[in-house]
């Protein structure tokens, strides 16, 4: 797997920050982020998403991604999309 680092968090320092990156074959949006915290995680749970049953299931988990990282999930879709 090969991936394009398309950008970190601007408001972080040298160690556990919030990344972007798009996988090259798959065109898959890769994040590294906060994890979310437990009230968080409750709403989620709760949350009705149509078509789906509730709950979170064991292969998924919820990540907080920081507003200030928004500049680079929209590079990231461009990157995604220039790779159809």
């Amino acid at each position: 797997m090969k991936l394009e680092f398309i950008g970190i968090d601007p408001d972080t320092g040298q160690s556990g920050s919030p990344t972007v990156w798009v996988d090259a074959e798959t065109r898959d949006i890769v994040m590294q982020s906060y994890k979310a915290d437990e009230a968080t995680l409750e709403e989620c749970s709760h949350s009705t998403a149509p078509g789906h049953a509730h709950g979170i299931p064991d292969h998924e988990t919820v990540v907080r991604i920081p507003a200030r990282m928004v500049p680079a999930l929209r590079k990231a879709c461009d990157a995604a999309e220039r790779r159809l």
